[in-house]
């Protein structure tokens, strides 16, 4: 299939709908100095998974699984960025972002994982890239947003080793290709979400279910992202200094969340405990502290560190990405789980689309951003925001001359943005702040029934919508710029 770009077409935006909507109000407290963004993933909007070349990741196979995403779709043709990358360009000069993240598929630039380099799936990158840097928003790319391919995983994916080699021989690929115009890098998307899905209980692609046999997959995850990092600074020395900046900027986004005991009691307090090590800090304090929590005291097999690693992590990135969504409250473990910890829904707290799993509490965003800055010191470097959102059930058309006032998402990133406002106020550094996502997408094993966007996405014609989010959060970045 020959690429071609999306030249000649554009979004419709929420300017042109005859629809009239009251106002919504701007955050109470909008962080001023920092830097705007929104994101997206390769595999949830790209579409294209066999054209140019492209070969299988995990997702593939888990798509192509009958029952494992709840509505049946595969991840295409829904936005089809690979052919439609300009309308999602010209979107995020329309909000006046200062940058865009974006996922590069691994399988598009390797299609088998190694050897044999995929021109086409590069010079795919390349263009974007150029109509960013056109478009005068900063190329924020993530190198690995749970895409393994299908080949790596099979000779045992992150749980060998062997995989952060992997991982770092492709980054090169890409950082030959890509680092005469990209100073900033996010290395892996997520490793809890990895780990803990993906090879804990089988959520998500690759769809096994090791439970505490999937801890090696954190460690091989952050030797990846540490080996990677000095060679993504190096390649992209000389574009960090064009762009006005002392160095190229690397480091890694993982999901994080306040987590909370249900009940004042011990036994809950040592649940929340065992939780808040496994989803944050067995991921942050190696990069940190140089030094994984004990996990051997929760009766937790050892982490494979081997002589050197954990010199390698510490320190290793240049800013600490926060991903949050929601809180987490637990209590102790029912007789029957092989967990020390059970989750419950949040007592009071409204929700997302996702139901209870997903409870809205812009506060705990503080107290997490502030429990970092108190835990951490001086170890913390500067900290992104780099996602944050809500997802809510959406028609999949738009009538022309029709938008979606998706009220309910405006009020969550409201919240959330003051929150972040607060944590600066109360001395946490935070230089970016990112909405998830720039446009509806494909949200894994929930397929297209939950949506995200700031804009509409047609999953069958790819046309694409401003909702009254859009005009919002353009709103937001204006004002505290103003």
């Amino acid at each position: 299939m020959t690429q071609h770009s999306s030249a000649g077409r554009s979004p419709r935006h929420a300017a042109e709908s005859s629809q009239s909507f009251p106002p919504h109000p701007l955050p109470r407290s909008a962080p001023r100095g920092i830097r705007w963004s929104a994101a997206t993933a390769a595999f949830q909007i790209e579409g294209a998974r066999t054209a140019d070349g492209r070969g299988r990741s995990i997702w593939d196979d888990y798509v192509d699984t009958p029952g494992l995403v709840k509505d049946g779709s595969t991840a295409e043709p829904g936005p089809d960025s690979y052919h439609r990358f300009a309308e999602d360009i010209a979107l995020a000069r329309g909000l006046g972002l200062d940058r865009y993240r974006f996922g590069i598929s691994w399988v598009r630039v390797l299609p088998d994982g190694s050897g044999a380099v995929n021109q086409a799936g590069l010079d795919y990158y390349s263009r974007l890239v150029d109509g960013l840097l056109e478009a005068g928003v900063t190329p924020f790319p993530t190198l690995y947003h749970w895409d393994l391919p299908v080949s790596i995983e099979a000779s045992g994916g992150w749980l060998d080793r062997d995989t952060a080699m992997r991982f770092r021989d492709y980054a090169e690929v890409v950082a030959a290709h890509l680092g005469d115009r990209v100073h900033n890098w996010y290395t892996i998307n997520e490793p809890a979400m990895t780990t803990l899905q993906g090879y804990g209980v089988g959520t998500l692609a690759p769809g096994r279910t090791e439970l505490f046999g999937a801890l090696p997959s954190a460690h091989h995850q952050l030797l990846a992202h540490a080996i990677t990092a000095p060679m993504l600074r190096e390649e992209s020395a000389a574009a960090a200094q064009a762009a006005g900046a002392l160095h190229a900027q690397v480091g890694l986004t993982n999901n994080h969340t306040f987590v909370m005991p249900l009940a004042n009691t011990q036994e809950d307090a040592m649940a929340a405990y065992a939780y808040d090590l496994v989803h944050n800090r067995l991921f942050a304090d190696p990069l940190l502290t140089g030094s994984y929590p004990d996990v051997e005291a929760l009766g937790l097999p050892p982490m494979p560190v081997q002589p050197g690693d954990l010199e390698l992590i510490r320190g290793s990135v240049d800013f600490y990405a926060v991903n949050f969504y929601n809180p987490t409250t637990v209590t102790a473990a029912s007789p029957d789980s092989p967990l020390p910890f059970d989750i419950v829904p949040t007592p009071g707290a409204p929700v997302t689309g996702f139901g209870e799993e997903w409870p809205i509490v812009p506060e705990s965003l503080t107290a997490l951003l502030v429990d970092f800055k108190e835990r951490y010191g001086d170890a913390l470097p500067p900290l992104v925001i780099g996602e944050n959102g809500a997802s809510y059930p959406e028609p999949d058309t738009v009538p022309p001359g029709e938008t979606i006032d998706d009220a309910e998402r405006i009020d969550y990133l409201s919240g959330h943005i003051s929150a972040v406002a607060d944590a600066i106020e109360a001395g946490v550094v935070i230089e970016e702040y990112t909405a998830w996502s720039l446009i509806d997408n494909f949200e894994w094993a929930d397929g297209f029934t939950q949506r995200f966007g700031l804009v509409h996405v047609d999953t069958q014609s790819g046309e694409r919508t401003p909702k009254a989010s859009y005009d919002w959060y353009r709103q937001v970045i204006e004002s505290s710029r103003a």
